[in-house]
């Protein structure tokens, strides 16, 4: 066995791996940039490595220096963890080159299935079924929009190098191609280096379905069986779960022999993930059911396979480095329960899921699900990583149980002041397709406002109460009274409401009848903090704060986030009408576009592309059409 470790990555990936580490005797290291000099995952190893700047490229990517704090620290092995350099097979090249373990498959596997193009190529050789698309050479965009044309709309736009939803766009008809083609290529190069791209067929009614997989250098591979991660926001996955729901045992097992045959193909060791897309329109089917890429490292969802398979996969893969055989046949792995995981980010869904940073002041998490995550209170989500603040893991004897799990657990979920996606999750479950499990990873984008609004009708009258109750913790009920001048919702004429307190828990009537909340004390404030449907709200007398930001009214668009300006799209003077793109910033790897909040004029421009921008700082003013 490995007796020690470097993690070249961070956060809760990073925690997550000293953790099966440390149960297995194994000494750790962790890597740390500027910006996570006082992070969890520094805290958590037995030692630690500053390696760069707060940007990635200036630290997590430069793979010269993780091997030398490899070298430096005594550590045998690197796990790279995902994302980074998890899947550059000069980086694992590297690390074999200088004596040390390789925590991942061997460099010529990861090639093989890292450029999406080749290894469709080589997926079709081995019989495994692929989407129709092509494949070719030839990257100009005349090629490229007849090829698509040929294909026949809707079609998806991928960069051949791409993964984590970053370098996809989907295009719908044929005027749109060459504006869609331009915006991958750029977030390709931006993301991965490279602007190559393929065109794959869209699938109207889509599932995406992965197997994760594993192999030896013994020469054996199995599969623990599927996961479902349909529901995506932007090529984003947001919540998965495994199984796949109305998977039949005769699909199940044509989707787990075609990952087994796809690893094979590449002589693959260790943990791997096939990807695969699904035809749902009538169903899961096996004949219906497509590869569309493999990904070479451990993915962000494999706690809900390793729920109910009762499997380490960091275990496992510590063990095959080490050279050991994997732990259990195919015959000896099965399948118990069911598992959702959900993923919470910094990010403002009223906002259009801009990313949201600042101090954690108040983060705490629910009690019934496994947390997987790198940060606590007192942590800052800074702008120069992955936003995502934590992974929720319930694992249940039935879907159904699973999900009520995990409501309840988003319902008492506090986090203040970085706004968070947890209502979003919360309003998700609820959704009735949802719940019948007729998904595809098209239910977000149909759902639209429905999953962003306002959770709490009737916040008005919360507020108000919750001011008396922080004066009065004893009190066992309120009446308060409605239409008080000052509020944001609400401002009705006056009415009674009853309020009941139970310790933490809060009941209070409105319209449609009584509603739960979670409710606890703002600690540094004095003021109340309320958990409804997954969101934090801050109450004070005259105000609520949380849930959905507004919009200016004057036609200022000011940067919702830290950023970099990609492209400027208007000059000053210019006539514009309302939605069309003014800027596109980008931040946290991904591109947003701000556009014009109604017809006009734009009166001042002071965005110019290549320069980084704070928050709140004015791009440009729009006054409006005489």
């Amino acid at each position: 066995m490995i007796n020690s470790l470097l993690i070249a990555n961070r956060g809760e990936i990073a925690c997550r791996i000293i953790r099966t580490a440390r149960q297995l005797g194994i000494r750790t290291v962790a890597v740390y940039s500027d910006a996570d000099a006082k992070a969890m995952h520094v805290r958590a190893a037995d030692q630690a490595v500053h390696i760069g700047g707060s940007q990635a490229r200036e630290s997590y990517l430069i793979g010269e220096r993780i091997i030398a704090a490899a070298k430096e620290t005594g550590a045998e092995a690197i796990h790279p963890g995902y994302g980074f350099l998890s899947e550059n097979a000069e980086f694992a090249q590297a690390v074999i080159d200088a004596g040390l373990i390789w925590v991942g498959p061997n460099p010529d596997s990861i090639t093989a299935m890292g450029l999406k193009d080749a290894a469709k190529e080589r997926m079709i050789a081995a019989n495994v079924p692929v989407t129709p698309g092509y494949l070719g050479e030839d990257q100009s965009p005349e090629r490229l929009q007849a090829e698509a044309d040929a294909i026949g709309y809707p079609v998806l736009i991928k960069a051949v190098a791409g993964g984590g939803g970053k370098g996809m766009r989907r295009v719908d008809a044929a005027q749109h191609f060459a504006d869609a083609l331009q915006s991958c290529q750029r977030e390709a190069a931006s993301s991965f280096g490279n602007t190559q791209v393929l065109i794959e067929k869209y699938i109207l009614s889509p599932r995406h379905i992965e197997v994760q997989i594993f192999g030896d250098r013994h020469g054996n591979v199995v599969h623990l069986f599927e996961r479902d991660c349909s529901m995506q926001r932007r090529h984003q996955k947001v919540i998965e779960e495994a199984p796949a729901p109305g998977m039949s045992e005769a699909a199940r097992a044509a989707v787990c022999d075609a990952a087994v045959k796809a690893a094979k193909a590449v002589n693959y060791v260790g943990a791997g993930t096939v990807e695969f897309i699904a035809d749902a329109s009538a169903g899961l089917h096996g004949d219906r059911i497509w590869f569309m890429e493999m990904n070479t490292r451990l993915q962000v969802e494999h706690p809900v396979t390793e729920a109910i398979t009762g499997v380490d996969l960091v275990e496992w893969q510590l063990r095959v480095a080490s050279g050991e055989p994997i732990p259990l046949r195919q015959d000896q792995l099965s399948i118990t329960g069911h598992a959702i995981e959900a993923r919470l980010y910094a990010e403002d869904p009223a906002r259009g899921f801009l990313p949201s940073t600042g101090k954690l002041e108040i983060l705490d998490f629910p009690t019934n699900s496994r947390v997987d995550t790198g940060v606590e209170a007192g942590s800052v989500i800074s702008p120069y990583y992955d936003p995502m603040i934590a992974k929720l893991i319930v694992h249940g004897e039935t879907r159904d149980d699973a999900i009520a799990l995990l409501r309840a657990d988003l319902s008492h979920l506090t986090v203040w002041p970085v706004r968070t996606n947890a209502g979003f999750l919360f309003r998700l479950l609820d959704d009735a397709d949802f719940r019948r499990a007729q998904l595809d990873t098209g239910l977000i984008e149909r759902r639209g406002e429905a999953l962003t609004i306002d959770p709490l009708p009737g916040a008005a009258d919360l507020t108000h109460a919750l001011y008396f109750l922080e004066q009065d913790p004893r009190a066992d009920t309120l009446l308060i009274t409605t239409g008080l001048e000052g509020f944001r919702l609400n401002r009705t004429p006056a009415t009674e409401r009853a309020v009941n307190v139970s310790g933490e828990r809060v009941t209070f009537e409105i319209d449609r009848g009584p509603i739960q909340s979670h409710f606890q004390q703002y600690r540094r404030e004095g003021d109340a903090l309320l958990v409804h449907g997954g969101a934090t709200f801050r109450v004070t007398p005259d105000r609520t704060e949380g849930g959905p930001g507004g919009a200016t009214g004057d036609g200022s668009i000011l940067s919702p986030m830290p950023g970099r300006i990609v492209s400027v799209e208007v000059s000053e003077g210019q006539a514009v009408t309302a939605g069309q793109k003014l800027l596109v910033l980008e931040a946290m790897k991904m591109e947003q576009a701000l556009t014009a909040p109604f017809d006009g004029v734009v009166e001042t421009l002071n965005a110019v592309a290549g320069a980084q921008v704070q928050v709140d700082t004015l791009l440009v003013k729009v006054s409006k059409a005489d």
